[in-house]
């Protein structure tokens, strides 16, 4: 009986654990302070808990950084890493000579860049971890761990989008990735996105960071817009980890789901910073320049400062903002990055600042009996002077810098997309769901190459959940209130597998509050509140502009075509589409804000997709959009969408 308890369907039964939290037995403090006494007074037996590590011991570790103008070699290695001082050294992977994470691969725009990607994955960290019952998921991954390379972010040609059933097995040839960068300066990430696994190979180790430059925003001294740069220009990639008693990383959360099995997410008991647990960073007393990325597998944070001192969020994933925002806290979800700046020229040598989160988890992991996990890091100030440079007024708009952000576009329809949890007589009881559909489904959202849409993300949930869609970037219109009970009374949702997304519009509870100012720019992951209808605006772009066809087929095996001049097989260019079904075109309309755009749902019978879960395609077509919870993505919060002509 016990294995067909989910996790997900155990919140249901430890309201006592969940009462005992809100009392104050199991919770956290209400404000970070420096000792930060531990979160659990006795264990908790519905979870599991890292042993105790000392805090801000070990200095936080700086990725190199290589040029990624023209051709460069990445591989996905097995290795061991050591990430606190009273840890051993664990079984790990990385990119290239990193046993954990991946180089900051400085791009610039309009300079291809060209990934020869090689897995040499030997057996998988979590090999017992891993559920051989979602989609496409073999036993063999345990020992020849697949990966599909995904620079988030890239507006790329769809054979080098790291599609999630284009797997690279260990050890068999060179795969070819082509990123033209044929779009703004901005922070993008490159990781691992392979069917059912993406979680066990991102938590083991498979992410890092891309930053791609301009003319204006260089990296170096000669940048215009006045940023720091160098040593004084940091990527944060944050995460939270669970450790076993041996030392271990673990995948899992409780002992409630056996082994072998999917869990629907869960927070950390560890924070860690670029590999490394609870680190200190050591800063010069001026302004720092940080890129901040939340490659964590499930929480979203509300990042502070410890001693309240201000923060300038200056851009999101696709770029600056028009100018600075000063904020005390922001939220991050997975998959989210934000560039902000840090003033320690007040501080005196020895002072210290702590990277803190004050997030509760969201109400079912609380039920669970799991925490806040409160703090990333501290930053430690040196006796040296640091970046004396100003903070910016303006990032674009003005003489010698870039453009200004241009007015959210007017969208000619609008797209009702769900975010839902089924449950069903199955094994596991819950699922992940988007518009109530399995990735194998058929149905696809089918956007036209040049129109501009109107998402309505419908988040029926309690829980937040980041959305990504790739290839494109949008601009959030707003969060709006959503009372889904009663949506959910007067439309029924039907059984897994049938597409469920009524429109909205009778059931909003409230106005629609706009996007933070600090996450007004161009995104490509948005975070979707419970309960809520997140909008965005999407513009998505024609071949012409693009420069390649992002309809067109391709082949399913990432080593087809023409032998590379290594031996190995590399991609040939994927053939054109033949065949494109006709739709009635877009209405226009004035103003998305004020007007209710028509509708538009249409839909593609899936051709060139296998249906079955275990049945892998030859041919291939199109993009995903998906949550960014990686478990969620998993299973099976993901969907393909294809972008026609």
């Amino acid at each position: 009986m016990s294995h067909e308890i989910n996790r997900r369907k155990l919140l249901r039964t430890t309201a006592a654990i969940g009462g005992l939290a809100a009392v104050g037995g199991l919770a956290p403090r209400a404000a970070a302070r420096p000792d930060y006494p531990p979160a659990y007074p006795f264990p908790v037996p519905t979870i599991f808990h890292s042993p105790p590590l000392a805090k801000f011991v070990d200095e936080m570790i700086r990725p190199p950084v290589r040029s990624g103008v023209g051709e460069l070699s990445i591989t996905a290695r097995s290795g061991r890493a050591r990430m606190h001082r009273d840890l051993p050294s664990v079984p790990s992977f990385g990119y290239s000579d990193m046993p954990y994470l991946g180089a900051t691969i400085d791009g610039r725009v309009g300079e291809p860049t060209t990934f020869r990607y090689r897995n040499e994955l030997l057996r998988h960290p979590f090999a017992a971890d891993i559920d051989t019952t979602l989609h496409g998921v073999s036993e063999s991954y345990r020992d020849r761990p697949p990966n599909s390379l995904h620079l988030h972010g890239a507006v790329t040609a769809p054979d080098s989008d790291g599609n999630p059933e284009r797997l690279l097995l260990p050890r068999v040839g060179t795969a070819v990735h082509h990123y033209p960068n044929r779009q703004e300066a901005g922070h993008l990430w490159y990781h691992d996105h392979a069917m059912g696994i993406t979680r066990s190979n991102v938590y083991a180790g498979l992410a890092g960071n891309f930053l791609l430059r301009d003319d204006h925003d260089t990296g170096d001294a000669s940048n215009r817009v006045g940023l720091p740069y160098g040593d004084h220009e940091i990527p944060l990639i944050l995460q939270e980890k669970i450790f076993t008693a041996a030392g271990h990383m673990s995948i899992r959360s409780t002992p409630v789901v056996p082994q072998g099995r999917w869990e629907g997410g869960a927070v950390g008991d560890v924070g860690m910073i670029n590999g490394t647990v609870w680190p200190k960073i050591t800063v010069d007393r001026g302004l720092y320049r940080f890129r901040i990325l939340n490659a964590g597998s499930y929480s979203v944070w509300t990042l502070h400062l410890s001693d309240a001192t201000p923060m300038w969020v200056i851009g999101n994933e696709g770029g600056l903002l028009d100018a600075p925002v000063e904020v005390r806290s922001f939220r991050i979800a997975p998959g989210e990055r934000y560039d902000v700046l840090v003033d320690f020229s007040r501080l005196r040598p020895g002072d210290t600042v702590d990277l803190c989160n004050s997030e509760d988890p969201p109400l079912q992991a609380a039920m669970l009996g799991e925490v806040r996990m409160p703090v990333f890091g501290r930053f430690v100030a040196s006796a040296r002077s640091g970046f004396r440079g100003p903070v910016p007024s303006r990032l674009r708009g003005r003489p010698g810098l870039p453009d200004a952000l241009p007015p959210i576009a007017r969208a000619g329809s609008v797209r009702n997309v769900t975010v839902s949890q089924p449950y069903a007589l199955r094994l596991p009881p819950a699922i992940m769901s988007l518009n109530n559909l399995r990735y194998s489904d058929p149905q696809l959202e089918m956007p036209r190459q040049g129109t501009t849409e109107i998402w309505n993300i419908i988040n029926i949930t309690p829980d937040p959940h980041p959305i990504h869609i790739h290839l494109v970037t949008f601009r959030i219109l707003g969060r709006r209130p959503l009372r889904t009970v009663e949506y959910q009374a007067a439309h029924p949702q039907p059984a897994i597998g049938v597409r469920w997304a009524p429109a909205p519009d009778r059931f909003y509870g409230g106005r629609s509050r706009g996007p933070a100012p600090w996450e007004a720019g161009w995104k490509d992951t948005v975070r979707t509140d419970g309960g809520t209808v997140t909008q965005v605006v999407v513009r998505f772009p024609t071949a012409e502009e693009l420069g390649f066809d992002p309809d067109a087929t391709f082949p399913a095996d990432p080593l087809a075509g023409t032998l590379d001049t290594t031996g190995s097989r590399a991609p040939s260019a994927p053939p054109a589409t033949t065949e494109t079904p006709s739709a009635p075109s877009a209405p226009t309309r004035d103003d998305p804000a004020a007007t209710h755009p028509a509708p538009d749902h249409s839909m593609h019978d899936g051709m060139h997709h296998a249906a079955g879960p275990h049945m892998h395609p030859t041919t291939l077509q199109g993009y995903v959009w998906h949550c960014h919870i990686l478990d969620h993505e998993d299973h099976d919060m993901m969907l393909r969408y294809r972008v026609r002509a």
